[in-house]
């Protein structure tokens, strides 16, 4: 399924792309273990400083999972095991991805796909995107390890209205359900993800991951142990931060290289 997730690549941002236009991006298991396989070699390169996830075109970002899959992929709990374990490696990828990630949502973002942009740091959409999560109406459940990231970022109530109800709700809702973090013109996404990716990049690359593991660390609700409080110093001892404040005393613009 190589040629149904892509990379491209633009100096320090990399936008994977979900790629079967024809059928919204509607995800197989072989796009699922694909993006996973993707996120994870992202993850390890340290030239990298954002990642931007959208779909091809401007019509979906993601209506979730294949359903024309199901009869030979998710048709009894043994093959839907198998098929969940591809999905939770990816949803682990996604979530443990050292560098920022920006959910760039044109049109439909449902189900599956919503799982996907709520994994990212932001989500960026356009007026006419459409949300929701209406899968009591196939008879599916959404698991643990699936609705975790969706209580996270709303919290359980508003997680269960979207799941109990299953309705289909537009971009001005989902901001205010806290689902998106902008909503911009419908032709203004693309520019508005890059700028706000440029601005990541343009950024102290250590410390977007330091605040990306603080944050998933400070969700976890449990005591941070000494070291974990004193790894939030680490930062006074890089080049990086030597590189910063001069910069700002001198009223130029950092040249940071993530060391």
């Amino acid at each position: 399924m190589a040629d149904a997730i892509f990379v491209e690549r633009d100096g320090s941002v990399a936008t994977v792309v979900l790629n079967r236009p024809g059928k919204l991006n509607a995800l197989t298991r072989g796009m699922w273990a694909s993006l996973g396989d993707i996120v994870t070699q992202l993850s390890e390169d340290d030239t990298l400083r954002c990642v931007i996830l959208r779909g091809a075109g401007e019509k979906s970002f993601s209506p979730g999972n294949d359903i024309a899959e199901f009869a030979h992929e998710r048709s009894n709990k043994k093959q839907a095991i198998e098929y969940g374990k591809v999905m939770h490696r990816t949803a682990d990828a996604l979530a443990n991805c050292r560098h920022p990630m920006i959910a760039q949502i044109h049109g439909i973002c449902v189900g599956g796909g919503l799982e996907i942009a709520a994994l990212c740091d932001l989500r960026i959409c356009g007026q006419s995107s459409r949300f929701g999560a209406p899968i009591k109406n196939l008879g599916l459940v959404m698991a643990y390890a699936e609705m975790a990231p969706l209580v996270r970022l709303v919290g359980s109530a508003v997680a269960l209205e979207i799941l109990l109800e299953g309705r289909i709700f537009d971009a001005a809702e989902a901001k205010e359900k806290g689902l998106v973090t902008r909503v911009v013109p419908d032709d203004q996404v693309a520019a508005e993800v890059r700028a706000a990716a440029q601005r990541i990049a343009d950024g102290a690359p250590l410390v977007a991951r330091w605040h990306k593991k603080f944050a998933r660390r400070l969700a976890e609700g449990t005591s941070l142990s000494a070291a974990e409080l004193d790894e939030c110093f680490d930062c006074f001892d890089t080049e990086d931060f030597r590189i910063g404040y001069a910069a700002f005393l001198a009223k130029e613009k950092p040249q940071f290289i993530a060391k």
